[in-house]
Parts: structure tokens; sequence; C-alpha cells
């Protein structure tokens, strides 16, 4: 499996390798997300299941 990252990472031409080299473009790592925004993402995800959950049971409560 490294073997292909590494493959799927190498300049397919002389551009790209100058590119990445001489001015500092950085190398994708695999389609993660900074750890900030993964922090955001599971506090707007955990907020909407937190709302639905107590919704529901607010529903069945009160009416």
């Amino acid at each position: 499996m490294t073997e292909n990252n590494e493959e799927q990472n190498k300049p397919f031409n002389d551009a790209m390798e100058h590119q990445q080299n001489v001015e500092g473009d950085p190398i994708p790592h695999s389609g993660e997300f900074p750890r900030p925004i993964k922090i955001i993402g599971y506090f707007l995800i955990g907020g909407i299941i937190l709302i639905l959950v107590f919704g529901l049971v607010g529903n069945f409560l009160f009416n």
C-alpha cells in the first residue's frame, strides 16, 4: 500500500517536480483535513445529532 501511495505522489513531468520542489507546493496527504477543521466538523455533526435526539425526545414527551 505504501508503494502505491509513493507512486501516486510522484510527479509525472518536470514542471510538476519543479512546482513541488522549488515553489513549495505541498505533497497531497491522502485527503485528510487539518485538525482544526476536523474539530469544527465534530462539533457541528455532534450538535446536529444532539438537536435531533432532544427534538425527538421532546416530541414524545410533550405531544
